[in-house]
């Protein structure tokens, strides 16, 4: 409730900045704001450490383990001056209120099927031409919670090396816990964001993909189970 009620009240705004692409990063300064007002509302606290320098207006592919729904807004609550496009599943969008302004921010694909995977190619590179980065979960969706890290999808390595842009992987603890998807569990705490060292993709061809995929994966795994998340 407290999510739809923050979403309406600012839609009228959010509506306008995301009627041109080049309004987007005002879009995404209230989007920013919706998601911590949100988790502050939730009872969270949480807390953000880098290894990164980002610099401000790059292009980046920034992914993350996805343990839970929380997990996009403390993405966006991490990044503040590289406006990000998140790619993700196309069945978001029927989400009362919050699946419109998915539709209207995102890039949404349809995995079983062909033709929504390759369309996500030109909708990524103009985000990037117009100075954004792209966000996505590589496992695909929120695993068991026996599992510490899923199996990555090629789409986010891929797109990182045809257009040649850092991977910046990202690490959410809490959220499996303190917002999972067993009912009646959980609760307010802390969370905690701690983003990796940059990887760099330049030179890099279609051939490096799985090798890129799997050694991204194995360096997140690490981060994972030293934090316990």
């Amino acid at each position: 409730m407290l999510a739809g009620a923050i979403i309406i009240l600012v839609s009228p705004a959010m509506l306008i900045f995301l009627s041109r692409l080049k309004w987007y990063p005002t879009f995404y300064k209230l989007a920013r704001l919706w998601g911590r007002v949100l988790l502050f509302g939730m009872g969270y606290r949480w807390t953000t450490t880098s290894e990164a320098l980002l610099e401000k207006g790059k292009n980046y592919m920034f992914i993350g383990n996805h343990t839970s729904m929380l997990d996009p807004m403390l993405m966006l609550d991490a990044v503040k001056h590289n406006p990000i496009v998140f790619v993700g599943k196309q069945e978001l969008e029927r989400i009362p209120i919050f699946g419109y302004f998915y539709w209207k921010s995102s890039i949404l694909v349809n995995r079983s099927a062909t033709e929504s995977r390759i369309n996500v190619y030109p909708q990524a590179q103009s985000r990037l031409d117009a100075g954004y980065s792209i966000g996505i979960f590589p496992e695909g969706g929120v695993p068991d919670e026996s599992v510490d890290l899923d199996e990555f999808k090629n789409g986010a390595f891929r797109l990182a090396i045809q257009y040649q842009i850092p991977i910046v992987p990202m690490i959410f603890v809490g959220p499996k816990k303190l917002f999972s998807f067993t009912f009646f569990s959980g609760g307010p705490g802390k969370l905690s964001t701690h983003i990796m060292p940059i990887i760099e993709t330049k030179g890099l061809t279609i051939k490096d993909l799985t090798s890129l995929k799997d050694s991204t994966r194995e360096l997140m795994l690490k981060e994972v189970l030293a934090r316990g998340v």
